[in-house]
């Protein structure tokens, strides 16, 4: 997987690609909302709620703590 760029639903897709883009949207940020330590971390690198697109770094922040998808 390569590290750059992407968009929630993008990243979401590749988590969960057996369902719809919305659902796969939702569920990644269910994830990230509910992992306070992976939240917390996301915050520091400049996340902001409601965010749609994802800098390298935060995604590489999402893969160290969900696994690549």
């Amino acid at each position: 997987m390569e590290i750059r760029t992407y968009g929630l639903s993008e990243l979401a897709i590749l988590y969960l690609p057996n369902i719809n883009n919305k659902s796969a949207s939702n569920q990644l940020s269910k994830w990230i909302n509910s992992n306070n330590k992976l939240y917390d971390e996301l915050v520091r690198n400049g996340y902001k709620s409601r965010q749609k697109i994802l800098t390298p770094k935060q995604v590489n922040i999402i893969i160290d703590f969900l696994g690549k998808p």
